[in-house]
């Protein structure tokens, strides 16, 4: 039998001790409108969403019966990025963006996905990149309020 997910409680908005099951999703399997999920125990979950939502670690898919799916977010292959001063990340932050590439923004450090290419652009622009496993959760953008 499948279940259907169609709303997203964000983390801390619903009692996490009642979840029937969870899924440890990287960032691409929690940047969804729709996709079919099987957790560990082997419930079928149809995610139907009305667009596409990052959802968070600790968000929970809430199934069409009112019962929760906590989500967790999978740890990644991540470059950390640092820069001597605020302003050369700031800087950096824009070279980023201006290649449209997801980025999580951190006290004094970035995060993006693993891309040697970009990690090469980033040490050539005076950052210091650090290959790293962590979940991802990047900003959503401006027309994104979750």
């Amino acid at each position: 039998m499948t279940h259907r997910a169609t709303k997203i409680a964000p983390a801390g908005t619903w009692p996490a001790n009642t979840a029937i099951d969870s899924l440890t999703l990287d960032y691409d399997s929690r940047h969804r409108r729709r996709f079919h999920y099987t957790t560990p125990s082997g419930l079928e979950i149809q995610l139907h969403l009305s667009e596409t939502t990052h959802i968070k670690n600790g968000d929970a898919l809430i199934l069409e019966d009112g019962q929760y799916i906590n989500i967790i977010a999978a740890p990644e292959s991540l470059l950390e990025i640092t820069t001597p001063t605020t302003d050369d990340l700031t800087r950096l932050a824009w070279h980023l963006g201006n290649r449209h590439l997801a980025v999580q923004f951190l006290p004094a450090k970035l995060r993006i996905l693993h891309d040697h290419v970009i990690a090469q652009m980033l040490k050539t622009l005076g950052a210091t990149v650090t290959e790293t496993t962590a979940p991802f959760d990047p900003e959503s953008g401006a027309y994104h309020h979750d």
